[in-house]
């Protein structure tokens, strides 16, 4: 399958991109678009013989070369209208997040590709970590009963906000990125909270905030109280607040017990049942922590439209993070519990 990477001098995580590209057996062929000549040297090193063909504008690689598989890794005020183009000649899109600078671009988007059957997906790589997975498997069997709660925080550095290089970038600007820390970090824990528990966070409130004092127009710091479409409550605390590294952390808990997400801790998911051969124990995942990252959900989202097979990420998964992250940041300026018009994706 030939696969077609769209992107510019603000794109992000290409390196990861590359080589899950490289790796995959399911692409033969990768062209790309890359009009400020970013990414190639890095694509031509990690791709080797599989890249094929450079192009400077995007629609001319679209007009050509017709691939089934568009990957859009840019600057938010300007994927919209790529990933437009994209869908328009037919394929589908993996977008870097959050591709859109308002909810009314991304919903045009979505109905688009709806209308002509083919999947936007944005890179949430959370999902395909192993204890993603095996959480979520865990609460789909029951072990933990009914969900009743989840807090959840996503911490990074507020170093990077104090140099002056980062304050000319796209991600420190409002108008470029749509927001801040919460549209580009939070809204991975927004979708983990949606995918692990099988539900939609159908009301918002919350608040954000500049707490850090840097000079930049994206907000550093965002709290929000969620409430879901099977009833319970949760919370996000997304913001940057170190020194250096990452807090990270997804608690649910239930009525026959508890689980802990850390997907930068040493221990990446630790739990407990009320029920059960190890009731009321704490347990500790012993299986496999890797393959885990962008490299191998981008396999897997290359995999599955190659073989025109399920995705694992819906282009309503993709929206109902977007509605979310939007109506936090409305319910912030309004002072008011928003509905955000996400829906529930049937597993």
């Amino acid at each position: 399958m030939k696969v077609a990477v769209l992107t510019h001098a603000g794109g992000a995580h290409l390196s990861a991109y590359f080589s899950a590209l490289a790796e995959s057996k399911d692409c033969d062929e990768v062209v790309m678009a890359d009009p400020d000549n970013h990414g190639t040297d890095e694509a031509r090193k990690l791709l080797g013989d599989k890249l094929t063909r450079r192009y400077t504008k995007y629609a001319e690689l679209l007009d050509k070369e017709s691939p089934k598989l568009c990957m859009v890794s840019m600057e938010a005020r300007l994927a919209s209208q790529v990933i437009e183009a994209a869908l328009e000649s037919g394929s589908h899109v993996f977008a870097e997040k959050p591709g859109c600078v308002t909810l009314q671009q991304f919903e045009k988007l979505a109905t688009l590709a709806e209308s002509k059957h083919l999947h936007l997906m944005l890179a949430f790589a959370n999902r395909a970590n192993p204890e993603s997975l095996v959480a979520r498997k865990m609460i789909q069997q029951g072990r933990i009963g009914k969900i009743y709660s989840i807090d959840m925080h996503i911490v990074a550095d507020q170093t990077r906000l104090t140099n002056p290089a980062y304050h000319g970038t796209w991600y420190a600007d409002k108008t470029r990125a749509g927001g801040g820390h919460l549209i580009w970090l939070g809204i991975h824990w927004l979708d983990l909270g949606m995918f692990l528990t099988g539900t939609a966070i159908i009301r918002a409130s919350g608040a954000i905030a500049n707490v850090g004092g840097q000079p930049v127009s994206a907000e550093d710091s965002a709290v929000a109280t969620l409430h879901f479409s099977n009833g319970m409550l949760g919370t996000l605390n997304s913001g940057y607040y170190l020194d250096a590294g990452y807090h990270t952390q997804i608690r649910i808990w239930g009525s026959k017990g508890w689980l802990n997400l850390d997907s930068t801790g040493t221990e990446k998911m630790t739990w407990y049942e009320n029920t059960g051969s190890k009731a009321k124990q704490l347990q500790t995942l012993e299986s496999p922590i890797e393959p885990r990252g962008y490299s191998p959900f981008v396999a897997q989202v290359v995999t599955a439209i190659a073989h025109n097979a399920a995705p694992p990420i819906t282009t309503q998964e993709s929206l109902n993070a977007l509605r979310t992250v939007f109506g936090i940041y409305e319910a912030a300026e309004t002072g008011k519990l928003v509905d955000t018009g996400a829906v529930a994706v049937a597993v």
